[in-house]
C-alpha cells in the first residue's frame, strides 16, 4: 500500500460521572439529544455504549495524524458542552474511578446488550471501562491476517502506553490499566492468536463461535483484530487517553505498526511466534506496571528496562513512520508518555494532590 492507502480512523469511549461525587450518570441519551445542538458536530457522531454512562465517537477516514488529533479535539469540545446541558461531565479515563455500592448500572435499551446482561449480568455491571481503538486500511483480509500476525507480539507495549485507568470502585487498583483486567474475565479476550493467511484467520473464529460460549464475531475482544464492518485491522489494547496529543501518539505509533506488519507480510518474513501464554503474562505486566517496570522484552521473551523495549519498538517501526510522515510527532510522543508520565500516572499524580476534586478536574475537566 502506498502512504495515501494506508488510512486510519479512530474510537474513543468515555464515561459519564455526576461532578459532585465523581459516580457514574446514566445520561447517554440525554447526552446524544443535547449534542444534536452542537454545530461542531454531525448527527450521529455521538453513539451509544453498552452501559447508559458511556457514550462513543468515531472519526472519519483520515489521512494524517494532524486530520485525527483535530477531529478528537472537536469530538471532546462539543460532547463535553452536551454533556455538561446534560447534568454531567464527559470523563476521558479508562475505568470509572467511583462506583454506586450494590447498584446495577443501567443497560442501554438495546436487544443485544440485553442479552449479554442477561448471560454476563455482574460482568456487564462492571463494564465501566472505556478505551481507544485505532482502524488502520488493510488492502484486504488476506493482509490483515497476515499483518495480524507480525504485529501480534508487540500489542502488550501498546498496552503499557496506554494505560490510563489505575482507578476504580473508589480505590488504587494497583494496575495502570485496570481496564485490561477487566476485559481480561470475557471469555475471548487479549492477545489475539498467530495468524498466517485470512482462512487461518478464519477457522479460528468459526472454532471459536462453534463452542455456543459466544453468540457472535463481536465479542471477540483481542487486543488486535480484523474488523468485521470495514477493511481495516482494528488496535484494541489501549485505554482512552487523557488527552488528545497522548492519543494521537498512540494512533500514529499502532498505524506505523500494521504499516510494517503489511510491509513483513508482503516479504514473507516470519514474524515472532510466542505462545499464548507468553504474550498474556506479558500483557497482564504491562497492564500492571505501566512504563514504571520493566517490560516483557518481544525479540527475546524476557525483561528488559520499559524505555528500552519502547525504543525497540519504535526503531522497529521508524521506517514506516517516516515514509507516512509521522516519525517525528510519533517519536516525540512516545517521548513526553516515558518523561512525563502515562494517564495513569498523570491520574495518581492529581490524586496526591488534590484527591477526588483534583481527579475529576484531571479525567472530566469539563466544556473549555
Amino acid at each position: 500500500m502506498t502512504r495515501p492507502d494506508i488510512t486510519l480512523g479512530v474510537e474513543e469511549e468515555y464515561l459519564l460521572l455526576d461532578g459532585a461525587t465523581g459516580l457514574p450518570s446514566p445520561r447517554a441519551a440525554q447526552v446524544r439529544a443535547a449534542a444534536l445542538l452542537e454545530p461542531l458536530l454531525d448527527s450521529g457522531e455521538v453513539d451509544v455504549e453498552l452501559l447508559q454512562a458511556q457514550v462513543e465517537v468515531a472519526s472519519p477516514i483520515c489521512t494524517t495524524l494532524d486530520e485525527v488529533g483535530a477531529h478528537l479535539l472537536r469530538f471532546r469540545q462539543a460532547v463535553a458542552r452536551a454533556a455538561d446541558l446534560a447534568g454531567c461531565r464527559l470523563a476521558a479515563t479508562g475505568a470509572a474511578p467511583m462506583m454506586a455500592a450494590g447498584e446495577s448500572e443501567p443497560v442501554t435499551p438495546r436487544a443485544r446488550y440485553h442479552e449479554m446482561r442477561d448471560d454476563a449480568a455482574r460482568l456487564v455491571d462492571e463494564q465501566l471501562i472505556d478505551g481507544m481503538h485505532i482502524h488502520v486500511a488493510v488492502p484486504d483480509r488476506e493482509a490483515g491476517a497476515r499483518a495480524l500476525g507480525c504485529l501480534r507480539p508487540w500489542l502488550p507495549v501498546v498496552v503499557a502506553l496506554g494505560g490510563n485507568s489505575p482507578y476504580w470502585d473508589g480505590r488504587d487498583s494497583g494496575f495502570t490499566s485496570w481496564r485490561t483486567v477487566v476485559f481480561g474475565r470475557w471469555p475471548v479476550s487479549g492477545s489475539p492468536p498467530f495468524t498466517s493467511d485470512a482462512a487461518e484467520y478464519e477457522r479460528r473464529v468459526e472454532a471459536l463461535l462453534a463452542t455456543g460460549v459466544i453468540p457472535d464475531r463481536h465479542q471477540i475482544y483481542w487486543h488486535a483484530r480484523l474488523s468485521e464492518r470495514y477493511p481495516t485491522l482494528e488496535v484494541r489494547a489501549p485505554d482512552v487517553q487523557l488527552d488528545v496529543d497522548s492519543a494521537v501518539t498512540i494512533a500514529g505509533l499502532a498505524r506505523g505498526m500494521v504499516a510494517t506488519a503489511l510491509r513483513e507480510a508482503r516479504r514473507g518474513a516470519r514474524p515472532p511466534d510466542p505462545p499464548g501464554s507468553i504474550l498474556h503474562a506479558a500483557g497482564w505486566h504491562a497492564a500492571r506496571h505501566g512504563l514504571g517496570r520493566d517490560l516483557v522484552d518481544p525479540r527475546h521473551g524476557t525483561p528488559a528496562p520499559a524505555a528500552d523495549v519502547v525504543g525497540a519498538l519504535l526503531d522497529h517501526v521508524s521506517p514506516a513512520l517516516r515514509e507516512l510522515g509521522d516519525a517525528e510527532r510519533v517519536t516525540e510522543g512516545v517521548a513526553r508518555l516515558l518523561d512525563g508520565g502515562t494517564g495513569a500516572e498523570r491520574q495518581r499524580a492529581a490524586v496526591d494532590k488534590g484527591d477526588l476534586p483534583a481527579l475529576l478536574d484531571l479525567i472530566a475537566p469539563g466544556p473549555g
